[in-house]
This record gives C-alpha cells, structure tokens and sequence, in this order.
C-alpha cells in the first residue's frame, strides 16, 4: 500500500504544471513555507501514527484540514487567520476499542507587517485559540487560549525560522483535561527552482503540568503543480517519534499533504 502511494505521488508531482510557469510555481511554493505570507491556502494533511496505547498496538489517522486566509488590514498590515481541524480515526489507542470523528479545533491569529524589516525578517503574532469541538471523547473537553508567534527569514532559495504557542485551559467541562502546553515548531525549507521543497521541522508539544513532551521530527518533499489553471503542491514524508508521552505514538509514521493555491 505504502510504495503504491509513494509510486502515486511520483506520478501526479511530475504532471506538467498547466497554466502556472516554472518561476510562478517556484515563487509559490516558496510563499508556502512562510506561515504568514499573503496566500490563501487549504491544506489537507494526512498523518499515520503507530505504537498508541499500553500494549503498544494502538494506531491513528489524522487528516488536517488547514485553511490559511490572510486579511488586509491596511498598507501596513495583514491578519493572517490559521485553522486547523483534525479528523481522527483511531483503533486499540484504548485496547480493545476504535473511535471515529473530529478533534479539538485550533484557531491561531498572526498580526504581520505587510513587508519584511531591514534586516529580512519576517513574523506576526497574535493569539490562538483552542476550540472543544471534539466527538467521542476524541479531544480535551476544555476551551483553552493563549498566545502565538512566528519568525523566519527567507535569503535565495532557503527558509528558516520557526513557529510557537502556548495554551491555557479556561473554565471547566465534564471530564476536562487541564491544559498547560507549549507548542515549538522550528523549520528549515529549500525550494529548487523547478518547484520542488525538501523540508525538516519538529513540532514539539511540553506539557507543563505532566512534564512530558511530544517530539516528532519529520521529513517532506514536495511540488508545486497545477491542474488547469488551480495551483496545487503535493507531498509527501516520514515522521520519526524521538520523545513522546506514556502510551503515545512510537517509531516511524507517515504524512501526506495536497494543498489547493488561491494565490491573490
């Protein structure tokens, strides 16, 4: 299943690229390694994890659903507003069970200057919220809010930065779970001039009150293509589990990304 997908992907990411030229597919797949550039996009982000549970046997599916839409806010400014909505589907995470539906949705907000500093820096901050719209038991039954940010340099083909939360819980629910996380997400990106982006990045989650973290590290590739004239990247990578939680994730995953393109 696994090389049927990989063989998949080689097939669509080398497509001839419709209506989107070879410099316009490269500054495009350039404007997506930049969390706060003026592009709207919807990313869908399949990620396959294993090792869930006490026995170890517990596996889970996740498709991200990412929307990213930026708002000019005047010659100066830009609101970027960034959602992502987890469908899971998971079995033997709790032994002898499978669940089904969507998980807590998180909602960021980057206030980001229109244009870089002198020095090339770009970054927006701003707050982030985390929204209990979880089905069976698939999230922390708790409205939680904090604060995000994100910073990055973009020099010829290369971006690096990274980006950062922090959560609090607020109020209480029927079984909620205390939040208190911090979220680290550092990234570096090469995009070739035929629109092709080779990219590392971890996205490290502390829990403060239980003192565990959540540390996967994860390889992609992708391209930029187009179907017609609607832009489309696809990708695709590994994931390797270097710390994690009691009865989380463990070893080596997958992820797959398609993301539609409505450049302004």
């Amino acid at each position: 299943m696994l090389h049927r997908t990989i063989a998949g992907f080689l097939i669509f990411a080398t497509m001839p690229a419709g209506l989107v030229n070879a410099q316009e597919a490269s500054d495009l797949a350039k404007q997506l390694s930049n969390p706060v550039a003026s592009l709207i996009s919807v990313p869908f982000q399949y990620n396959y994890d294993e090792g869930f549970g006490p026995n170890g046997n517990g596996t889970r599916s996740t498709l991200n659903i990412q929307p990213v839409v930026p708002i000019t806010l005047n010659d100066d400014w830009n609101l970027i507003s960034r959602t992502i909505l987890p469908v899971i589907d998971q079995s033997d995470v709790i032994p002898g069970s499978s669940q089904s539906g969507v998980g807590d949705v998180v909602q960021s907000f980057f206030f980001s200057p229109q244009r870089p500093t002198a020095g090339g820096l770009i970054w927006g901050a701003g707050p982030v919220f985390l929204l209990p719209t979880a089905t069976n038991n698939l999230g922390a039954d708790q409205f939680a809010a904090g604060v995000t940010g994100v910073a990055l340099k973009q020099a010829g083909p290369w971006t690096y930065g990274a980006l950062a939360n922090h959560l609090w819980d607020v109020g209480d629910g029927s079984g909620a779970t205390s939040i208190n996380n911090t979220f680290l997400q550092p990234f570096l990106s090469y995009t070739t001039p035929t629109a092709w982006t080779f990219a590392v990045n971890t996205e490290t989650t502390y829990n403060w009150d239980t003192d565990y973290a959540s540390v996967p590290i994860n390889l992609t590739i992708s391209k930029l293509t187009a179907f017609g004239n609607q832009p489309v990247s696809i990708g695709g990578g590994v994931k390797y589990w270097a710390d994690g939680p009691q009865n989380g994730p463990d070893g080596w995953a997958a992820r797959l990304t398609v993301t539609l393109l409505f450049p302004r």
